[in-house]
């Protein structure tokens, strides 16, 4: 058992001392970096391009700019200043509020059109100051203001979080099966070409010779789990962090306040037994990786070792797709029990809420089963396999490796 420990350990440490795995490991957390510097930098620069100057009558500036305060550039405090910073892209354009004849004349400058939201308030704020003007100058009564005042009601029923759940589900969906297809595209190509690498080399007896090929294959096999594992912890607790720091954060703490249903739905979506789909759907690959490895005729076709898997993970990734917005077809249904396949489509139903408590179960320990019993026979069949050294083809090497099994 401790030759098992040595092989899963050293295994374990080879790959997370890789620059591979560092960069895999690195990558999502720099585009999120990256992409909040670059977001920040973004709206510090377009800030003041965006703002608007104002002039005109004191009273009408004073309550347009008290509204507004967001869209306003205070500093501009003339028309001359305002149309030098319009050429030079620091300001977007200047407003030009009056009356005349008890008529409100709104008049805006600039290089291109007021933005539709600006248009908008801008609207709201002189249709107030002249209904305000109009009622002044026709005398009314207190009476005859307030029922000009009238207002019409809206009434707005909508099924409780339908809609963000929906929304909610597609999001899950995605990032579940991209996320699934994107580990196993990368562990698979990792053990196939570690595997392959070892192909016919004299290391090889000398390690056969002091334990079983079944220890060590499983002790490969528990050497990439343990990086899987390490990798989705990081990202578990890596994601937490960002979010922590994006709900603090002034350019993206609006957005998640808005949208905290939603982001609760798909959080809740993913970090439940999905998560175990999803290292185990890693795991029936890279076993199965192991073998296409084994079953190379040279240690210099490493290479092409994982290309089998990596066309049964895109077949499996592709069958999804038809089928994200109907998980009560049968296909649907009977692949999410086929181990290979079930990584995929269980946790869509899971997602859809279509899979009971017996059925998720019952799928879980067909995989396990399974991967239980690959890498049990695998390993008996292992030494066999890398022993061999003559170039013949794939299923002669199969056959003579199969009828090994010790």
């Amino acid at each position: 058992m401790n030759k098992l420990w040595i092989v899963t350990f050293e295994t374990f440490l080879r790959q997370v001392k890789s620059w591979g795995f560092v960069v895999l490991i690195l990558g999502p957390f720099l585009i999120f970096g990256i992409s909040i510097g670059a977001g920040y930098m973004s709206a510090s620069s377009a800030s003041s391009s965006d703002k608007i100057a104002v002039f005109g009558q004191s009273e009408l500036k004073q309550a347009f700019v008290k509204q507004n305060k967001d869209d306003v550039d205070t500093e501009v405090q003339s028309e001359k200043s305002a149309e030098k910073k319009i050429k030079h892209n620091n300001l977007a354009g200047y407003l030009v509020l009056k009356t005349s004849d008890n008529q409100v004349v709104a008049t805006y400058h600039g290089s291109d059109s007021m933005s539709n939201s600006l248009k908008s308030k801008l609207t709201i704020f002189t249709t107030t100051v002249q209904q305000q003007l109009n009622y002044a100058t026709a005398q009314l009564s207190p009476t005859q203001a307030r029922s000009l005042q009238q207002q019409p009601k809206f009434k707005e029923v909508v099924t409780k979080k339908t809609g963000t759940d929906n929304l909610a589900k597609l999001i899950s969906f995605w990032i579940m099966v991209i996320l699934v297809y994107t580990i196993l595209i990368t562990y698979t190509s990792i053990t196939a070409q570690e595997i392959a690498s070892e192909k016919g080399t004299k290391i090889m007896e000398v390690i056969f010779s002091s334990t079983t090929a079944t220890k060590y294959f499983i002790g490969k096999v528990l050497g990439v789990m343990l990086v899987i594992v390490t990798q989705i912890l990081i990202y578990v607790v890596g994601g937490w962090g960002m979010f922590s720091f994006a709900q603090h954060s002034e350019l993206t703490k609006d957005a998640i306040a808005q949208n905290k249903d939603l982001i609760g739905s798909v959080l809740h979506n993913l970090l439940s037994i999905n998560l175990v789909y999803l290292l185990l759907g890693v795991v029936i690959y890279t076993i199965l990786a192991a073998l296409c490895g084994a079953l190379v005729a040279k240690s210099e076709d490493a290479a092409k070792a994982a290309q089998p898997v990596t066309m049964l993970s895109m077949l499996a990734f592709f069958i999804t797709l038809p089928f994200q917005n109907n998980m009560d077809a049968l296909v649907v249904k009977i692949l999410s029990y086929v181990p290979f396949f079930s990584s995929y489509f269980m946790p869509m139903r899971v997602i859809n809420g279509e899979a009971t408590p017996v059925e998720m179960t019952i799928s879980l320990v067909i995989l396990i089963v399974t991967i239980i019993f690959m890498a049990y026979y695998i390993g008996k069949i292992y030494q066999g396999l890398m022993l061999q050294t003559d170039d013949s083809s794939f299923w002669k090497r199969l056959k003579r490796g199969i009828a090994y099994n010790k």
